[in-house]
C-alpha cells in the first residue's frame, strides 16, 4: 500500500509523458484530432499528479524532475512540432528568398525555449500565485489551438498562409515563455473578491469566449488570458 501511495503521483506523471509521446507521433502523421485528445489527457494527468502528491504527501525531488521531463514532451516538443508542421508547406522560401534549409525547422525554437522555461521555473521559488512568463501548457494550447482550429474550420488562414507571421509567432511565444511578465495562476490566496477579482474576470470572460466561439475560442482564450494578466500586473503578487 505504501508503494502505491508513494508512486501514484509519479505514475500519473509518466502517463502524461506517454500521452505526450503518442500525441507527438500523431501530429507528425497529420492526425490532429488524436493529438488534441492526447493533449487533453496530458493536461489532466499533469494537473492530478501534483494534486495527488499533495493529498497523500508524497512530494519528492524525483517527482519534481519527472514532472518537468514529462512536460518537456507534452508541452515542449508538441508546440514546436506544431510550428514545424505549420511552416512545412513553405519549403525553403521566405519573402521570395530561397534559403539553404527548410524554414520549418525554425518552428522548433519553441521547443528550445520551452526547455529553458521549465528549467527556470524549477529554480524559481517566487512563482506560487503567479507565473513569470507564459507557462508551457498554456503556450501549447495557444499554438496547437490555432493550428487545430485552422485545420478543422479554416479559421486563422491569414496566419497559416504567411510564413513570416508564423515565424514571428514562434519567436514571440518563445520570448513570452521566459519573459518577466507576470501571468495569472489560478490559485486563490483567500475567499475575498478583492484578492481574486482578476481571476473572476478571467473566468467569466473565458466562459463567454468558449460558448460563443467554441473550437476557435480555445486559442482566443489564451490571448484573453494574456491580456487580462497584463491589465492586472500590479495585483499579481
Amino acid at each position: 500500500m505504501d508503494f502505491i501511495k508513494n508512486n501514484l503521483a509519479n505514475a500519473l506523471t509518466l502517463a502524461n509523458l506517454f500521452a505526450g509521446c503518442v500525441g507527438a507521433i500523431h501530429l507528425i502523421l497529420g492526425d490532429y484530432q488524436t493529438t488534441a485528445i492526447c493533449l487533453i489527457l496530458s493536461s489532466i494527468f499533469d494537473f492530478f499528479d501534483g494534486f495527488v502528491a499533495r493529498a497523500v504527501k508524497s512530494n519528492s525531488n524525483l517527482g519534481l524532475q519527472l514532472d518537468s521531463l514529462a512536460d518537456m514532451v507534452s508541452f515542449g516538443v508538441i508546440p514546436g512540432l506544431t510550428m514545424y508542421k505549420a511552416l512545412e508547406p513553405f519549403g525553403t522560401e521566405l519573402l521570395g528568398i530561397h534559403f539553404p534549409f527548410e524554414i520549418k525547422y525554425i518552428g522548433l525554437v519553441v521547443t528550445v525555449f520551452s526547455c529553458l522555461r521549465l528549467a527556470i521555473f524549477n529554480l524559481d521559488e517566487e512563482q506560487r500565485y503567479y507565473f513569470k512568463g507564459l507557462n508551457t501548457p498554456t503556450n501549447t494550447v495557444l499554438l496547437f489551438g490555432l493550428y487545430y482550429a485552422f485545420k478543422e474550420t479554416g479559421t486563422f488562414s491569414f496566419l497559416f498562409d504567411n510564413a513570416l507571421l508564423l515565424i514571428i509567432l514562434s519567436f514571440l511565444t518563445s520570448w513570452l515563455l521566459i519573459s518577466p511578465i507576470k501571468m495569472m495562476a489560478m490559485k486563490f490566496k483567500s475567499k475575498t473578491l478583492k484578492d481574486n477579482y482578476p481571476k473572476v474576470v478571467l473566468l467569466l470572460g473565458g466562459i463567454a469566449i468558449l460558448v460563443i466561439f467554441q473550437i476557435v475560442g480555445i486559442p482566443m482564450l489564451v490571448i484573453y488570458y494574456i491580456l487580462v494578466s497584463l491589465i492586472f500586473q500590479r495585483q499579481l503578487k
